[in-house]
């Protein structure tokens, strides 16, 4: 069963906001990213305590909106395992197709010095989406520099969701709210929806939100966890993936390996 109906009804009282709104108030390419991994009651919470500061992303009718990002990665895995092991210096190369609207973004994130989410986009056509183009891979060997092997590059995982967006518009940050996760594997393993779970993502330019203090308050507590680490390591329970046992086991249903065992895809 799809959550996206819940989500909805979530953010029903909240105001409206229009594209050109979010970004004006909140578009934080450079900015601190909290996660959480959390339970739609959580999220119930949450808008109890701060929704009338927050105004939700409209258009047209909708305000949950289909989202689907291809990673790339080298043949060994590099971006991977350095979020896996923690790398100051850690990227992700990405396009990101918004379905609705059939716009189709390339993106770099890497991790700034100090600690700040950077990320770049450039407008890319949808239809070459599972590909890294001549001047694709020229851009990420000038952005991305040695930190990873652009040459190697090949789609390795795709993440499909449902985001609403909300934004605080007097203190410039934003909320989103992820639902109905699903992962696939260009070799046709698969996981998801996982049900009655959201990925929120707390953006701010200083990192302590009021909606990262009314989270805490409640218990959620902030994880160094991304769409593209969870989906590798559920899809492959051989690799490293300690950093984030606990969310893992907790929402994913995953485990480690035991040494000689047989990795199984879902």
């Amino acid at each position: 069963m799809s959550a996206e109906p819940l989500l909805t009804a979530l953010t029903a009282g909240l105001r409206r906001a229009s594209l050109d709104e979010v970004l004006a108030a909140a578009d934080l390419q450079a900015r601190v990213d909290r996660k959480y991994v959390v339970r739609l009651e959580c999220l119930s919470a949450l808008l109890d305590r701060v929704g009338d500061q927050l105004h939700v992303l409209q258009i047209g009718e909708h305000r949950a909106f289909r989202y689907e990002s291809v990673y790339f990665d080298t043949p060994g895995l590099l971006s991977y395992h350095q979020h896996a092991h923690g790398r100051r210096r850690r990227t992700k190369v990405r396009t990101r197709a918004y379905l609705d609207s059939g716009e189709c973004l390339l993106e770099f994130k890497r991790v700034g010095s100090r600690g700040e989410t950077v990320k770049e986009r450039y407008p890319y056509p949808l239809g070459s989406r599972f590909d890294l183009d001549a001047d694709a891979r020229a851009l990420a060997a000038a952005r991305l520099g040695a930190t990873t092997d652009v040459p190697a590059l090949e789609p390795t995982l795709t993440t499909l969701y449902r985001r609403t967006t909300l934004v605080d518009t007097v203190r410039g940050t934003r909320v989103t709210c992820d639902v109905d996760l699903r992962f696939e594997r260009p070799s046709g393993q698969s996981y998801g929806p996982a049900t009655g779970l959201v990925v929120l993502e707390s953006k701010s330019r200083g990192g302590d939100a009021p909606t990262d203090r009314v989270l805490r308050s409640l218990g959620a507590r902030p994880v160094s966890l991304s769409k593209y680490c969870v989906g590798m390591a559920v899809l492959d329970h051989g690799l490293p993936a300690n950093r984030w046992n606990r969310e893992l086991r907790a929402y994913f249903a995953w485990a480690p390996q035991r040494p000689g065992a047989v990795s199984r895809s879902w």
